[in-house]
């Protein structure tokens, strides 16, 4: 890990935390969730930011950075001096109510139209099912509460399919106006972070559209590395990579590289 970091300007980690960083705006309140989501907030509210708020599940509400580095959302520093500890109840109600603008969420598989699964690999049908995953969590919640919500995921054809094998997040479940016909009249996911670069949703389809590639990487190798026909946007961009600065407030976030490193 200390070599590549040594030889590299930066991890294909720190470039997904910077990414997904950007898609944070001041003044927003943001269901951060774990892993890569904690240093984006982090990263974030130090930077363009400085006056999201961050909620977590637990019951953490913050309206700045923790003031030390922190691997889960329970860690000491990301108690202190927060504007609310509560419990899990109370910001869900906040969800509930239409008070989070964004939100984190990831699975195990995802389709062309961002529905994600963490449940069940193979489907529900008895003898039929290959892996029982954790579940929902607050994932559901997430997905068909907050006004809108971006997927993180390591890019792979096994991920990336068809038609997941089974909906625990609800994107926009086969197409336009899914989500209205089945009562969910807020939300839905603006953009697909991935190891390989990001993607977003056709207004009028709600269908996946490659929108950037990562430097170093090709379309070809995303399309490759996707179970669909996906389509691409007439001018692809290369994903902007994080600024010096961006990068000091990365690695003092994550000094040891527990979520970033390679």
């Amino acid at each position: 890990m200390g070599i590549e970091r040594q030889t590299r300007a930066y991890t294909m980690a720190e470039l997904m935390v910077t990414a997904a960083a950007r898609e944070i705006r001041d003044g927003e309140v943001v269901f951060v969730g774990m892993r890569l989501p904690l240093l984006s907030f982090q990263l974030a509210a130090s930077a363009h930011a400085p006056n999201a708020i961050g909620v977590y599940e637990l019951g953490i509400i913050r309206n700045a950075p923790a003031p030390e580095p922190i691997l889960t959302m329970g860690d000491l520093p990301n108690l202190y001096r927060a504007q609310w500890l509560a419990d899990t109840l109370d910001v869900m109600s906040l969800l509930q109510r239409g008070d989070v603008n964004m939100s984190f969420i990831g699975g195990a598989q995802v389709d062309r139209f961002g529905n994600l699964n963490t449940s069940y690999i193979g489907g529900i049908t008895p003898g039929k099912i290959e892996t029982r995953l954790p579940g929902s969590g607050g994932a559901c919640d997430l997905a068909c509460l907050a006004k809108r919500h971006i997927i993180i995921m390591t890019h792979e054809k096994r991920r990336f399919v068809p038609r997941v094998d089974y909906i625990t997040s609800p994107g926009y479940g086969d197409g336009t106006g899914w989500r209205e016909r089945v009562g969910l009249m807020r939300g839905g996911p603006t953009a697909v972070i991935t190891t390989l670069g990001v993607l977003r949703f056709d207004p009028a389809t709600c269908e996946m559209i490659l929108d950037s590639v990562h430097p170093g990487v090709t379309v070809d190798q995303v399309l490759a590395s996707t179970g669909w026909e996906l389509r691409v946007a007439p001018e692809v961009r290369q994903t902007p990579e994080p600024t010096t600065d961006e990068m000091a407030l990365v690695r003092r976030f994550d000094p040891q590289g527990f979520w970033t490193g390679e």
